[in-house]
């Protein structure tokens, strides 16, 4: 009998898929860190869902062995593929090799989704970090499983990384009945760092007349470009694609931009970019932001910093609201009373007279159902060298807690059983950052600094926590190993739901509404437009 095992794909961001503009991610290559490190992020943003930290255990498997796969939903379609020999171990979205593996949805061409398809992109992502022990195997993983059981999903990005290399590959399908998709792949250089936001980045590549027969795509001869046989004649055969080879452009075949594409997705890399380069240089491109592509039309696929990033530049990236830029969100009225970058509404809206009017969306903002940092270290042990840094709500809100890929259980506050969307929990992650995020949200200007002390106070002491941890993991069976980077993990992770649990007892005292303590003024922009709104209604005046 054969035996049949389920992959558990309650996928992160799989319920907010169909949701505008949601996700980021950050690529960051080993000669552009301070350290070597190879840095991938993911800011999982949609409405309506808690992403809680997932693992499933290593294992070898029979040859008539099967794994069921199912998309989302109670009614979603449960379909068997043949299991592999032997699948690696994977927390969140790293596994024990260091390959991590994060996504961005652009939707693209909607006419080439594939809905009787098997495999949609988290699906896939995690078949490929079950399968893979480096970045470029995880892509030669994915393009066969698409290839074998069709892609259901529409146009994806997704930054493929190890403890060496940092790729980025689009995906789309081919339409209805036809299996496969058509992808490019390009290794990120070393010294740069790249982004992507809900928009297909790629355009023009290297190319090569023919196919790797072995593995039935194209390979550079530099090995740096990957890219499927058939993704330009695809793109003839459907009319979106009529010049030369040398002239095709992934993007515009099969993802082209309009400005919602550049102003909600490609100014959050630009804003990534300019902190990271000379902001004069940046905003030379705040007209094609607003528009206007008639002196640039795209920004650099990667670019190589001023100087060297940490991961902690990198944390602090994810919680980004253009701050000092020309698109700063706490600087004008619509930041309200308390200076605040947060808009809780759609980004589209009509004003009362009919005015189509937007809202900015940067990388930080407050849906997000999980935030991660994943940071991998080619000089130590990969139990050890793969870190991901994770939380359950909106970066700009959290402390990013580190979880090693070499762990064996599950934190319970990142468990699934401990955050329930209609539950309120204090054992859940989810629910003590939102329960903080929510008082604050309202307050932003006034409260905000009391977060940033708790939320420096635990990354200080987790940085400064792991030269210990190296120390420690010296000389430890495998076995020893797998128990201390768990029980670290664990116990870093309760030290966090401590001082939130704090966090949050100070703010409802310091600030409640009946306390001793008068608010500062509003911000000088809500007052400015209250006064420029009422005239003289407000403005005081003497009686002699």
């Amino acid at each position: 009998m054969k035996r049949i095992l389920t992959l558990l794909l309650l996928a992160a961001c799989a319920l907010s898929a169909r949701e505008a503009f949601a996700c980021t991610n950050l690529i960051v290559g080993k000669k552009a860190s301070v350290d070597g490190s190879v840095i991938c992020t993911y800011n999982c943003d949609g409405y309506g869902f808690a992403s809680p930290l997932t693992y499933s255990a290593p294992g070898a498997h029979a040859k008539d062995e099967l794994v069921a796969i199912r998309g989302w939903g109670p009614d979603a379609t449960v379909h068997y593929i043949p299991q592999a020999p032997y699948t690696y171990a994977v927390a969140g979205l790293m596994n024990e090799k260091q390959v991590s593996i994060v996504e961005t949805t652009w939707t693209g061409r909607k006419e080439l989704r594939n809905k009787e398809g098997w495999l949609g992109y988290f699906t896939l992502m995690h078949l490929a970090l079950q399968r893979a022990a480096s970045a470029r195997e995880a892509i030669e993983v994915m393009h066969r499983l698409v290839q074998e059981y069709g892609y259901n999903d529409t146009g994806e990005s997704f930054a493929v990384c190890d403890k060496e290399e940092a790729w980025i590959m689009e995906l789309i399908g081919k339409g209805p009945d036809r299996k496969g998709a058509v992808w490019v792949a390009r290794r990120v250089p070393d010294d740069c760092i790249s982004a992507y936001a809900n928009s297909s980045r790629i355009r023009q590549f290297p190319q090569v007349k023919k196919a790797d027969k072995k593995k039935g795509f194209c390979i550079t001869r530099d090995g740096e470009t990957m890219y499927s046989a058939d993704v330009i004649s695809f793109a003839r055969e459907m009319g979106y694609f009529d010049g030369a080879d040398t002239d095709f452009s992934f993007r515009e075949a099969y993802g082209p931009m309009d400005w919602s594409a550049i102003r909600y997705c490609e100014a959050r890399v630009w804003s990534f970019y300019r902190h990271h380069f000379s902001a004069e240089i940046m905003d030379e491109y705040l007209p094609f932001l607003n528009g206007d592509l008639s002196v640039h039309d795209d920004l650099p696929l990667w670019i190589k910093p001023d100087k060297p990033v940490s991961y902690r530049d990198i944390q602090n990236d994810m919680r980004d609201h253009y701050e000092g830029t020309a698109l700063d969100m706490t600087a004008d009225a619509s930041a309200g009373p308390w200076a605040s970058p947060y808009r809780n509404q759609r980004l589209n809206y009509e004003a009362p007279d009919g005015t189509k009017m937007f809202s900015e969306r940067p990388i930080g903002c407050q849906q997000s159902g999980m935030t991660m940092v994943c940071r991998m270290r080619s000089w130590l042990p990969d139990a050890l060298g793969g870190v991901t840094y994770f939380n359950m709500d909106d970066a700009s809100m959290v402390a990013y807690v580190p979880v090693y890929c070499g762990i064996n259980r599950v934190p319970a506050p990142f468990a699934r059983e401990n955050n329930h969307m209609r539950e309120f929990s204090e054992k859940s992650a989810f629910w003590m950052c939102n329960f903080v995020a929510n008082m604050i949200y309202p307050r932003y200007s006034v409260m905000i600094g009391d977060l940033r002390e708790a939320q420096k106070e635990l990354e200080d002491f987790y940085e400064a926590d792991q030269s210990e941890v190296e120390k420690h993991a010296a000389g430890l069976t495998a076995g020893e190993l797998a128990d201390y980077l768990s029980g670290k993990t664990i116990a870093y992770t309760e030290k966090m739901m401590r001082r939130w649990g704090e966090l949050a007892r100070l703010l409802i005292v310091k600030y409640n509404d009946n306390g001793p303590r008068p608010f500062p003024a509003y911000a000088p922009a809500f007052i400015d437009a209250v006064k420029h709104e009422t005239g003289e209604r407000y403005v005081r005046k003497e009686i002699n």
